[in-house]
């Protein structure tokens, strides 16, 4: 009888790791669609759904769903309300303010840590090229290329900081900051000093120069996030 009870039980529990990993699939699936739907603002800030709707237009089960939804709040882009779903977060300048401050210093902590552990030739080219992609798309007058392609480099920096746990905390809150930087593109000067900035604290950290990485990225970000926030300040866009 024990024998018998053993066969019948094993196969219910080969299959729970594969059931974890589909939920856990479909949820990262979920919480990607719905944070680059934030993030575009094709759900701008004060924008608001059901969780049942939200599971419906993503064609997913409402189970991720809610736990990814659950995740985006940690995150600060949404809040969700018991019975009424969830609604897009709206950022203000001092929410801004602090953001920035947290990230120039944090990715200025990661251009040091590249400079002074070292960094794969590879990953330099590949920062080489996100600038080179910065310069063809502002040749183009392609605002939003660059946007694309500068993501992309600071990733890639905080990637070269090797560092998991800022790696994770930056991007949370560039992924905050990200919304309000897209409304600015059109009403920005074109960031040319921003590409050679970039130049410079890569051939900073391929020299091993830490201070140097740390010093000419702290300034970069700095001057980015004063720019930024006196553009919307001087267009009354305080809250969004």
């Amino acid at each position: 009888m024990v024998s018998e009870t053993v066969q019948k039980t094993a196969p219910a529990k080969a299959k729970a790791p594969k059931e974890t990993k589909a939920r856990t699939s479909f949820t990262e699936i979920a919480y990607q669609r719905i944070r680059s739907m934030i993030l575009d603002n094709e759900m701008p800030a004060g924008f608001q759904v059901t969780e049942q709707d939200m599971a419906e237009k993503l064609d997913i089960s409402r189970t991720p769903t809610r736990e990814a939804l659950l995740k985006l709040e940690a995150e600060g882009l949404i809040e969700i309300w018991p019975r009424h779903g969830m609604r897009v977060k709206h950022i203000s300048i001092d929410d801004l303010r602090e953001i920035y401050q947290m990230v120039t210093v944090l990715e200025a902590s990661a251009a040091r840590f590249a400079a002074e552990n070292g960094v794969s030739a590879a990953l330099l080219a590949e920062m080489r090229k996100s600038i080179e992609d910065m310069d063809a798309a502002l040749a183009a007058d392609d605002l939003r290329e660059w946007a694309k392609a500068d993501r992309t480099f600071h990733r890639l920096l905080i990637q070269a900081g090797g560092n998991r746990r800022l790696a994770e905390t930056v991007e949370t809150l560039n992924g905050q900051a990200h919304r309000l930087r897209m409304i600015t593109l059109s009403i920005r000067p074109k960031p040319t000093n921003s590409n050679r900035d970039h130049e410079d604290v890569v051939e900073a950290i391929a020299r091993g120069d830490g201070e140097a990485a740390e010093r000419i990225h702290r300034l970069h970000r700095e001057k980015s996030g004063t720019m930024l926030i006196d553009l919307l300040t001087r267009h009354g866009l305080t809250s969004l």
